[in-house]
């Protein structure tokens, strides 16, 4: 297959061992240029990448990690090894990209110039070894056309992204909606192809691992909300205020006036079933099996609880001037790659 010579493609990961290999491999040879950019990893990952040929990005580890700080710096060597690149994929190291994805999402930005970012449907490889792995697929099967945002695999217009100075440095979380506020309050559009577009290695185990993911996500909407939620399209405030109802202020109230109610506040509780019948109902809409919609309704309310510890954890690092730090969910690989 002959190099796509106007794309480029940044990886970024740290010990991701043989994920990272598998990700390389599916893209060596594909592209005008790779670059990996590595965070410290102790498994031989640098020495593999640049065994392919691959270009790496050590980060200095004494400025904060976040992922879109990695993306920022893999962009900037790209754009300076080759000027002529014009459309750049991103991609996580514990993901795969999928054949075919590549020329057909170039083909898409070359025939919409208005558009800024395309990225196809993420699949998990191994839904079926635990549940959250499942729930991860399910997260990632979202409609097709025009969308408010991406996520850490997509390909964007270079044009674009220096428009708006890239990735917000300073996130630990949910840079990539946050960059696409930006690109579409310059007038871009972001666009979700119907084309499988990469393999994801999950590696969730255990529910001690979905509980730091979902308070991720928690701290990721009270940031968005906190940057833009003043905008016209309030970015993440209905989301932030359905986690500070649904996993602090109902049971409160609900628990706090039970002696005055005699008991009657406690059925302000049956909100909880009700509105996971109503996510049940609405995910086996989407084309579901009954027993995946239904797990996956409830983890949509469970998820409230670490929510609202992200977003208490935001608001205290904010009001305290703390420095963020990252929250990592996934089991880093130590052993060397084969």
């Amino acid at each position: 297959m002959q190099s796509l010579k106007q794309v480029g493609l940044v990886v970024i990961g740290r010990n991701e061992g043989q994920r990272l290999k598998q990700c390389l491999v599916s893209v060596v040879g594909k592209v005008a240029r790779i670059v990996y950019v590595d965070s410290g990893s102790t498994d031989g990952s640098i020495e593999m990448a640049r065994s392919l040929g691959v270009d790496v990005v050590e980060l200095d580890l004494s400025i904060p990690f976040t992922a879109a700080r990695a993306r920022n710096e893999g962009f900037t060597h790209l754009l300076t090894a080759d000027k002529q690149i014009k459309f750049v994929q991103f991609v996580d190291g514990d993901c795969e990209v999928v054949e075919g994805w590549l020329e057909f999402a170039q083909r898409e930005l070359e025939a919409q110039p208005q558009v800024a970012i395309v990225c196809g449907r993420r699949r998990e490889c191994f839904p079926e070894r635990s549940i959250y792995n499942r729930l991860c697929d399910i997260e990632w099967d979202t409609p097709i056309g025009e969308t408010k945002m991406c996520g850490g695999d997509s390909m964007i217009r270079v044009e674009a992204f220096e428009q708006v100075g890239g990735f917000n440095p300073t996130l630990i979380a949910g840079e990539e909606p946050e960059l696409c506020v930006r690109l579409r309050q310059q007038g871009w559009k972001i666009m979700r192809l119907d084309a499988d577009m990469t393999l994801h290695d999950a590696q969730m185990t255990r529910f001690g691992q979905w509980w730091k993911r979902s308070l991720r996500a928690g701290h990721a909407y009270a940031e968005g909300a906190w940057l833009h939620g003043s905008s016209p399209e309030r970015h993440w405030v209905k989301q932030s205020r359905s986690i500070w109802l649904w996993g602090l202020l109902l049971p409160i109230l609900a628990l706090a006036t039970t002696w005055f109610t005699n008991g009657i506040s406690l059925l302000l509780l049956l909100g909880y079933p009700l509105v996971i019948y109503r996510s049940y109902r609405h995910t086996l809409q989407r084309g579901f099996p009954s027993r995946d919609a239904a797990v996956y309704a409830i983890s949509c309310i469970m998820g409230k609880f670490p929510g609202v510890q992200g977003q208490m954890q935001f608001h205290m690092g904010r009001l305290l001037g703390k420095r963020r730090q990252l929250v990592e969910y996934k089991t880093l690989v130590q052993h060397g790659i084969n």
